[in-house]
């Protein structure tokens, strides 16, 4: 099993499971990996640094380096803090997802009868355009514009 690290071509950075380097190619190719906060498929392979269970032999490869130059970027503070930001909105978006019913582009419709008490309040989520959600905000609607992407609806990785 490889563990490759991806980043797609918004910066999002993440991580990819495949059987082999080959598979990794041939998924790419054939537009199966995307990524899972926009779901881009301009996808590139990044640097990192394997994991060796080197037992210390005269025949055992040199150590990689601790800090090689190629992979300097990925061990800079700020990439650590944009991966963790990463990992909470993907977690947040989880949530939401988990916790909500998508009503699609029944959402208006559904938040005003809810506001105005027609039908049960519930936990739900769908599409408006920027000008009907504000109508909802105007109206007084409890509503909040998210950044769900096509990507959300289906498993998160």
């Amino acid at each position: 099993m490889k563990v490759l690290d991806l980043q797609c071509a918004h910066q999002h950075v993440f991580e990819g499971w495949f059987g082999s380097e080959e598979d990794f190619a041939s998924q790419l190719e054939r537009g199966l990996v995307s990524c899972p906060l926009c779901g881009d498929q301009r996808i590139e392979k990044k640097l990192s640094a394997p994991r060796l269970n080197l037992r210390g032999g005269k025949d055992a490869p040199a150590p990689v380096p601790a800090n090689p130059p190629a992979l300097a970027m990925s061990n800079h503070p700020a990439y650590a803090e944009l991966a963790q930001l990463q990992a909470r909105m993907l977690k947040a978006m989880r949530e939401i997802v988990a916790n909500t019913e998508d009503v699609g582009e029944r959402f208006a419709e559904q938040a005003r009868a809810m506001h105005h008490g027609e039908i049960e309040r519930r936990n739900i989520r769908g599409n408006a355009t920027p000008e009907v959600a504000l109508e909802l905000i105007e109206e007084g609607v409890d509503v909040m514009p998210l950044p769900l992407l096509p990507p959300t609806k289906e498993t998160l990785q």
